[in-house]
């Protein structure tokens, strides 16, 4: 396995997603229009073809913890791939309902299986404080999934198959890559976490509003997942092509869906869970009511990528929060929750259009978005803690529910174990800092060494120039004698 940072990990998850969740599910509606008119299909049948990657999609998730634990993340990554390289190549060469019904459930389970895989993987490559973050860039992996497929519209009018065929070339590459940079590991839990509560103590009245109001997104969302571009081309009379565009709005609002997910959590979620479900519900009706308008059915677009990937995240965050210690369930639940929404809510609205028509359809299931909006006090909002003095807030957004998923006997959240190489790094600064400490007293020592020998040398350079002025003197003393002498020699021969 050849090794990857953090960010090289999350952008690499991001691909991998973009591939399973972004080009294997997500846009087969963007190519409904093709499909129905070359295969002969009608709005039921595409709508029952709509909802088996969703029901493959729950039946991989159920079992997709005791694959990554039998198999490790590489295998199950690397099987995930394959079906979803088997689906593509299916969708490509669909000549029936049957067919392209294989293909579609086939790539479902390589959705179901793709996260699970990556979440193993990002346990042990990934600092826990880390999880936040890099989740929150895999989980963009679908946006860009969905902005990659928008040229195969614009550019290939009409070769969906070829499209397909690209997807599963992509896909292929997806294999190799989990091969290659994955570990072969299964999830990981540490030894000195706590173990998870018990079923009879978990928050069911919380847990069952969390799935009710997923279910319901979910079954709403369904609309336009799987019909909005066939909408705007039946009811509006646009081209094929002109539905790229709608996907394309979808995956660009789709980006700032995480942000968004991450502020709803901090700032009251029953509000913010209102706000964006009426939002969802209101790009249903602004595409039944302009789809002739390409820029109005744009617009639909981006609010409905923005409200559908912030639901998605405040449910991944709920999820987490309320069932900590186990790493298998808390982040899937609500997605399956979700899921079992789309799979239901597919083939009935398939069955609405095909008894009404296009516009009545979307503003039933709207209507139904509003309903449950207004019912949005009862979501499971943040956990109030009593003290003794004061009342305590839990923490809040995608990381903080990350660092409480795995938690210590105390019920505080686990701390990343140092790593050994740091230690030593760390006891090396240590000992370095200690050395600097003791450096100074060693070259005061000198210092006062060198201070002492200067005074000493300059006490005999002072003796010297003492004996030296002494001598000094003693010659000039001789001298004068000389002279006296020499004066008084003279002095002699004239009294003679």
């Amino acid at each position: 396995m050849r090794s990857l940072s953090s960010t090289g990990f999350a952008i690499f998850g991001a691909a991998l997603i973009a591939i399973t969740y972004g080009l294997a599910r997500f846009a087969f509606g963007l190519f409904v229009p093709q499909i129905r008119d070359e295969l002969g299909l009608t709005t039921s049948v595409i709508g029952i073809i709509g909802s088996l990657p969703l029901i493959s999609f729950l039946l991989a998730t159920a079992v997709a913890p005791l694959i990554t634990d039998r198999l490790g993340a590489r295998y199950t990554a690397v099987l995930s791939g394959l079906f979803g390289v088997a689906g593509l190549v299916l969708i490509s060469r669909a000549s029936d309902a049957t067919m392209l019904g294989s293909g579609v459930f086939s790539c479902g389970i390589s959705t179901g299986l793709m996260m699970p895989a990556l979440t193993a993987g990002m346990q042990a490559i990934v600092k826990r404080s880390m999880h936040g973050r890099v989740s929150s860039v895999m989980n963009a992996g679908t946006s860009i999934g969905l902005i990659v497929a928008v040229p195969t519209v614009l550019f290939m009018v009409g070769a969906w198959r070829l499209a397909y065929l690209s997807f599963a070339i992509c896909a292929a590459l997806g294999v190799i890559a989990a091969w290659l940079f994955l570990p072969s590991v299964s999830q990981i839990t540490p030894a000195n976490a706590a173990p998870p509560a018990p079923l009879r103590e978990l928050p069911w009245s919380r847990l069952i509003r969390l799935t009710i109001f997923a279910f319901v997104m979910g079954f709403v969302s369904s609309a336009y997942w799987i019909f909005a571009p066939d909408l705007v081309v039946t009811l509006g009379g646009l081209s094929p092509a002109s539905t790229g565009w709608l996907w394309l709005a979808v995956g660009i609002a789709g980006l700032g869906g995480a942000v968004a997910a991450d502020l709803a959590d901090r700032n009251n979620p029953p509000i913010t869970h209102a706000l964006m479900l009426m939002m969802l519900a209101a790009s249903l009706v602004l595409l039944a009511a302009s789809p002739s308008q390409t820029l109005l059915a744009a617009f639909s677009a981006l609010v409905f990528g923005l409200a559908y990937m912030s639901l998605t995240g405040l449910y991944l965050m709920t999820g987490i929060r309320l069932l900590p210690g186990r790493l298998a369930v808390g982040p899937v639940l609500p997605f399956m929750a979700v899921s079992l929404g789309q799979a239901t809510g597919s083939p009935v609205i398939g069955a609405l259009v095909n008894a009404f028509n296009y516009a009545d359809a979307f503003s039933i299931f709207a209507s139904l978005g509003i309903l449950i909006a207004i019912l949005s006090p009862f979501y499971p909002g943040h956990i109030y803690q009593i003290g003794d003095e004061e009342i305590v807030e839990e923490d809040t957004g995608l990381q903080a529910a990350y660092d409480h998923q795995l938690q210590n006997e105390e019920g505080e959240p686990l701390e990343d174990p140092e790593d050994p190489g740091e230690e030593s790094e760390s006891t090396a600064d240590d000992n370095a800092t200690q050395a600097s400490d003791a450096a100074p007293t060693e070259s005061t020592v000198d210092s006062n060494d060198q201070t002492t020998a200067s005074g000493e040398s300059a006490e005999a350079q002072a003796d010297g120039a003492d004996i030296a002025l002494d001598s000094g003197q003693d010659g000039s003393l001789q001298d004068e004698d000389h002279k006296s002498s020499q004066h008084q020699s003279a002095d002699n021969p004239q009294r003679s």
